[in-house]
């Protein structure tokens, strides 16, 4: 009993050794190809040098027994065969078994015949049953026999028989035990390394994806700055802020004929890729119908029924539509579902009153309401997704509609750009340390010109 522990305590703590070592060389890239069949030279002999090393180390921590050494070594043969087939298997098994050689003793012989044996088949095996060495418990099954085997070859050729027969009966459980365990731990180690690491390149990968997504995202969006819309009558501002690196909101302006300009923020349902995707076909679908279809609210209905079909995502829209006659200040409007705009006209802030449909894509056949309203020089529109209204701080309270009209009210005379980073300003500050979570889209239009200076209610 005194020997089983002396030679389990030994074998263990070598072995334990050996798993810290291969946790630092499973942290680089060395045994990545661990998992891959198409082993090439230059790697099977890396594996086999690493392996051979293992063994070494097992040969210089055993503990001496009538001539024999017990120790881990087979570890590194083993592994070796696995990683880096046959070749990798045979070189490990050589370097630990030469190694075992110059300590000498009547079992050094038979020690070298075995781990050369050991490393090639388990190298061999690896390639017959690759998918199965993935797997801690057949990495067990393969250390039992292998270990086995080697008292098996110490059976055979070392002399006299009744020797041989003593040392296998005194060292064979621990001998087995902790070798098998031992091979089938650093299995699985390497094998949550490798899942480790693919699961963070695949993280880089996906980053770098939504990062090219959220550059297109963008410049599928109209830059509005000095250079368009690029009219005197009007001054446009617009931002977006994703909740994520890509997100659902989004705005539109472009011009219907030479003096007409229509302008469309709107929100999809979720956030991501999905909103994303269903973003692009929204705003494509929707200034498809806006240029060609001259009531509002039939463009809002034909656009409707297009996202309606094939919309197996159930996802919905969102929308604000406007044209603006640049020649008189009429504006032409209609909603689906989509926060009302603050219109800021003499000082005064307040709702637009709007006649609400339903969101796009919920429903086929929806009809929307076409509505008017005559804006002066000074008035200004503001325009927003949900984001800015249920913004919330560190206690969850939301920014609210009240907050934005305080705001708003206080921008008379700004720029429609001076006004939207007021707007950002407040919510950020009202939030605080609170995450982001939802996208926050803001479209600011100030009428700066106008032959017509009649002002009237929505119709």
């Amino acid at each position: 009993m005194a020997a089983f522990n002396q030679f389990f305590s030994r074998m263990t703590g070598t072995l334990a050794v050996i798993l810290v070592v291969a946790a630092v060389i499973g942290g680089t890239d060395i045994l990545s190809k661990f998992f891959y069949t198409d082993r090439k030279l230059k790697y099977s002999l890396i594996i086999g040098i690493f392996g051979g090393f293992f063994g070494v180390y097992g040969n210089m921590s055993g503990v001496d027994f009538n001539g024999a050494v017990i120790s881990v070594r087979d570890v590194g043969p083993m592994l070796a065969g696995f990683a880096g087939g046959p070749i990798g298997g045979l070189l490990a098994g050589l370097i630990a078994g030469l190694h075992r050689l110059t300590l000498g003793g009547i079992t050094a012989t038979a020690c070298i015949t075995a781990t050369c044996i050991i490393g090639i088949i388990c190298g061999t095996v690896s390639i017959l049953l690759h998918r199965l060495i993935e797997k801690p418990w057949f990495a067990f099954i393969i250390g039992v026999l292998m270990e086995t085997l080697h008292l098996g070859i110490v059976l055979i050729m070392v002399k006299p028989f009744e020797t041989a027969l003593d040392i296998v009966k005194s060292i064979f459980v621990p001998f087995i035990l902790v070798n098998a365990i031992g091979f089938s731990l650093l299995i699985a180690l390497i094998g949550y390394i490798e899942r480790q690491r693919n699961l963070t390149l695949e993280r880089n990968r996906m980053h770098s994806e939504l990062e090219i997504a959220t550059v297109i995202q963008h410049s599928l969006l109209p830059t509005i700055d000095e250079t368009y819309p690029a009219r005197k009558e009007i001054d446009v501002y617009a931002g977006m802020d994703t909740a994520k690196e890509v997100g659902g909101d989004f705005y539109d302006l472009f011009f219907i004929d030479k003096n007409r300009v229509a302008f469309i923020i709107a929100d999809v349902s979720g956030k991501g890729v999905p909103a994303a995707l269903f973003m692009a076909t929204s705003k494509t679908t929707l200034q498809s119908c806006v240029r060609d279809i001259p009531d509002l609210g039939q463009a809002l209905a034909t656009a409707n029924n297009a996202l309606c079909k094939n919309n197996i995502a159930n996802m919905f829209v969102t929308a604000w539509v406007g044209i603006l006659d640049l020649t008189g200040g009429n504006l032409t409007f209609a909603s689906a579902g989509h926060n009302p705009p603050v219109l800021l006209s003499e000082g005064k802030a307040e709702y637009l009153k709007i006649k609400n449909g339903f969101v796009l894509a919920g429903m086929e056949g929806v009809k929307y309401k076409t509505q008017s309203i005559t804006l002066k020089s000074g008035d200004k529109l503001f325009l927003y997704t949900d984001g800015v209204t249920e913004a919330e701080n560190t206690s969850h309270e939301l920014f609210g509609e009240d907050r934005l009209i305080n705001c708003i009210a206080e921008t008379q005379g700004m720029t429609s750009g001076d006004t939207s980073q007021k707007v950002k300003y407040a919510v950020n500050g009202f939030a605080g340390k609170a995450e982001q979570f939802d996208d926050i889209t803001m479209l600011c239009v100030r009428l700066t010109e106008s032959d017509n200076n009649d002002t009237g209610e929505a119709v």
